[in-house]
């Protein structure tokens, strides 16, 4: 069921703000954000390792990310004086809990530059439009900012000047920048990304697409994948007429076929979507749901395909029969809406030879997903098209210089040539972290100089490290070698990617590092020596309350902090007499987690004892602490119902809960499991957060101790795989339980839960929702209950 904000439930959400010594509010969210409000104060503990300035300076958070064991990402932007700040984008991480765990940043030093400008603007405009080449068809007004992307400021104007390309087809959005000081031009970037080559073909093969039935007539418009349409220029430049079809039969495979094209350009469009969404959890190229929409047969014989920020759009190549509408292609263009949204790399140098490459990368990822009949993955860039008429592809990841242009090793040259050829240096590291070094399946691949040789991880380990990397870590000047800021580079932030989901000095860490040092990117990070294995341990929850007689369990979980995975033997001390701890299984692997028994005789002494939890590896051994409180022989001093308003049917009362969560929902299609009231959390269908909550006493004393409630779960999600929107459920710091869109269900499930360890406490049973941006999720609850007895 899926629901909208009224007037009076609707929320203004703004970005969180820091000026000078001011807290911020958290940007983009609904409901308390514990992960921005800690990077907000952690960034005024920490503003030296930002380069922030002494005054002048504010600071909006961008977005957000929390990891799944509580790690969170926070980035902001940067202006000074008020100017935006180009390269002043940082990101502040934290650890489980809120501690200061780093920064990504730009900046080498403080601003303290004049925002005076010297050169007016439109003396901007006139050096920006001398920049264009081609035909212009207008020019904005110069935007004053500061720009740091050499990782110093400097005052410059910013002019996008529009019109078409020298060959008068493409289309080109110039961005200008022009000192503001002396008027020299500085720099430039393009919207519009593309390819430039000739194409022979049609490429998929017979493949199956999503199109809407509207009466007799179906459309090439995808209601799986955000209603993306696939539209005919029909040799124009601008009216692009969606495709139809009587019996939903498309194409024929050949280019003289109109539909053909288009059913290519359709089926790109949608496994990029997926692809995203399923590999990496972004919901589609925008992150918002929504489609993409392809444009095919653009102009006369027009040899390109460009990504303009909004849609796709394909040329039909020479002689009007090579259309440019290959799946690696369409992957590769809609990743530049990726790379800009996440991390934002400037399109010129070693970032824009990073921002190619990213696409290049997702590109080729997009074209293993996809799988399609007629053109498998490899890690040739644009291979079917046929850029340069022989047969040949436009770009070679596993040996760059095979184009002929491109860098596969790093030098001191490579952030002056044109970014797809820079962008080798990165193509090359890729491939080598996935498929090592050498002979390969796809192609010999040479290490620089007198490197090691390396041995891949795997395209599913690479392709993750990579995403995270842009996700989290990189800013908008990220390069392969930076002596102003070296923590600024693409080797140190995909370590960081690496730890983060493998281990300081694992496999995985070892491989980033090699496969970097292929390509003659070196870095500061120090060399692992030796084995390094290591590990975490903890307990879940770390506390229990039992009788005498009784017993009490908790979770024991496992972490590879570094290296390799080891077998870890669990035993329990401090135990009380006539207690005795049995673990299942007794001994677990790294990353595994075993349940502990404690069980307690009727003469075991009343109080409260710590039991250290110990794991013993092969190369390490830690401990952790366990309190188990044994309960008086006493009686239940106060058994019975402790939650206030169990059912909800005295409406918004005793219970602290969102807008528009207790209420009568049955006629809005959310029916009760008893009574006429329940809570219904979510069910938006776009970015939203819920939360219901009450403080309860529970006593000390009694044997048996039961939290009940009722869930229904229902969504419009369609994944079996993926959670995208989640109930969370704790009392006190401890999570009981994660529910998601994949626990749906056609009623209502009686979830039931111990809290025994929660006895003679006060703590605050919390039930919250997060729905992401895309189809709804509703989590409905009635009739709660927790009994003591």
């Amino acid at each position: 069921m899926r629901r909208t904000l009224g007037i009076a439930g609707a929320a203004l959400l703004a970005a969180g703000l820091l000026a000078g010594t001011a807290p911020s509010a958290a940007a983009g969210t609904a409901g308390p954000d514990a992960v921005v409000a800690a990077a907000d104060q952690l960034l005024q503990q920490h503003r030296a390792d930002l380069q922030a300035a002494a005054s002048g300076e504010a600071y909006v958070v961008n977005r957000s990310k929390t990891d799944a064991n509580g790690a969170g990402h926070v980035r902001y932007d940067r202006t000074y004086n008020g100017l935006r700040v180009l390269g002043g984008d940082f990101s502040i991480h934290t650890a489980p809990g809120g501690a200061y765990a780093g920064t990504s940043v730009g900046l080498a030093a403080p601003l303290t530059i004049s925002t005076a400008a010297k050169v007016t603007p439109s003396a901007a405009v006139k050096a920006a439009k001398s920049a264009f080449t081609g035909k212009i068809t207008g020019a904005g007004s110069p935007e004053l900012f500061v720009d740091a992307t050499s990782g110093y400021g400097k005052l410059a104007y910013e002019t996008v000047v529009s019109g078409w390309a020298a060959d008068g087809q493409t289309p080109s959005v110039l961005h200008v920048i022009t000192d503001a000081v002396n008027g020299n031009v500085i720099g430039s970037f393009n919207d519009v990304k593309h390819v430039n080559g000739t194409g022979q073909g049609v490429y998929t093969g017979t493949v199956t697409i999503d199109t809407t039935l509207s009466g007799s007539t179906y459309s090439m418009v995808d209601p799986s994948h955000g209603n993306g349409r696939t539209c005919d220029l029909n040799g124009g430049t601008s009216t692009c007429t969606t495709f139809t079809d009587a019996d939903n039969v498309w194409g024929n495979g050949l280019a003289s076929n109109r539909q053909s094209a288009g059913v290519d350009a359709h089926f790109g469009a949608a496994k990029t979507f997926d692809y995203f969404k399923n590999v990496h959890g972004r919901n589609g190229i925008f992150g918002n749901g929504a489609g993409v929409p392809s444009r095919v047969h653009y102009g006369n014989a027009y040899i390109n395909a460009f990504w303009d920020g909004s849609q796709m759009t394909y040329g039909d190549g020479a002689g009007n029969n090579r259309p440019l509408t290959s799946i690696d292609v369409a992957g590769h263009e809609m990743s530049h809406g990726v790379t800009e949204a996440l991390a934002g790399l400037v399109y010129s140098g070693e970032s824009g030879g990073l921002n190619e490459a990213t696409s290049d990368i997702f590109g080729n990822m997009v074209e293993f997903y996809a799988n399609s009949p007629g053109d498998p993955g490899d890690y040739d860039v644009g291979e079917k098209i046929n850029i340069n008429g022989n047969g040949t592809p436009l770009r070679y990841m596993y040996n760059p210089p095979l184009d002929g242009s491109s860098h596969g090793c790093w030098s001191t040259s490579t952030k002056n040539v044109d970014v797809h050829y820079s962008s080798g240096v990165a193509n090359h590291f890729f491939f080598d972290l996935a498929e090592g070094t050498g002979s390969t399946a796809y192609g010999t691949s040479p290490v620089c100089g007198s490197a090691p040789a390396v041995v891949g991880i795997g395209r599913a380990k690479a392709e993750k490290i990579w995403y995270r990397a842009l996700d989290l870590y990189f800013t908008t000047n990220t390069s392969y070698v930076n002596t102003t800021t070296p923590a600024n580079t693409a080797r140190a932030y995909t370590l960081r990617a690496a730890t983060d989901l493998h281990g300081t000095c694992t496999t995985e860490y070892k491989a980033v590092q090699a496969a970097w040092t292929a390509v003659n990117v070196a870095g500061s990070d120090a060399p692992c020596t030796g084995t390094g294995n290591d590990f975490s341990i903890a307990v879940s929850p770390t506390s229990g309350s039992v009788n005498p007689g009784g017993s009490v369990t908790t979770t024991v979980s496992t972490a590879l902090t570094s290296g390799s995975a080891q077998t870890i033997a669990l035993t329990a001390s401090g135990l009380p007499s006539g207690a005795t701890a049995a673990f299942s299984p007794a001994s677990v692997t790294t990353g595994g987690s075993s349940s502990l028994a404690i069980a307690t005789s009727a003469s075991t002494p009343p109080g409260s004892y710590v039991v250290t939890v110990t794991g013993t590896g092969t190369s390490a051994t830690h401990t952790t602490p366990y309190t188990l409180v044994v309960n008086g022989t006493g009686t239940c001093s106060s058994p019975g119902q402790k939650l206030g308003n169990p059912g909800f049917e005295s409406g918004n009362t005793v219970w602290t809960a969102s807008t528009g969560v207790i209420g009568q929902w049955a006629a809005s299609g959310e029916p009760t499991h008893g009574g006429t009231w329940n809570a219904w959390l979510d069910g938006y269908g776009t970015t939203h957060t819920d939360t219901l909550s009450q403080t309860v006493t529970i006593p000390a004393g009694c044997s048996s101790y039961v939290l009940s409630f009722w869930l229904h779960i229902d969504t419009a999600e369609t994944t079996t795989t993926v959670q995208y929107d989640k109930l969370t459920v704790k009392i006190g710091s401890t999570t009981l339980a994660t529910y998601s869109n994949l626990d749906k269900a056609a009623g209502y499930v009686q979830r039931t839960f111990n809290v025994s360890a929660f006895a003679g406490q006060t703590v605050t049973l919390l039930f919250t929702g997060v729905e992401d941006p895309y189809l709804q999720t509703s989590f409905v609850i009635d009739d709660t209950s927790l009994t003591v007895s």
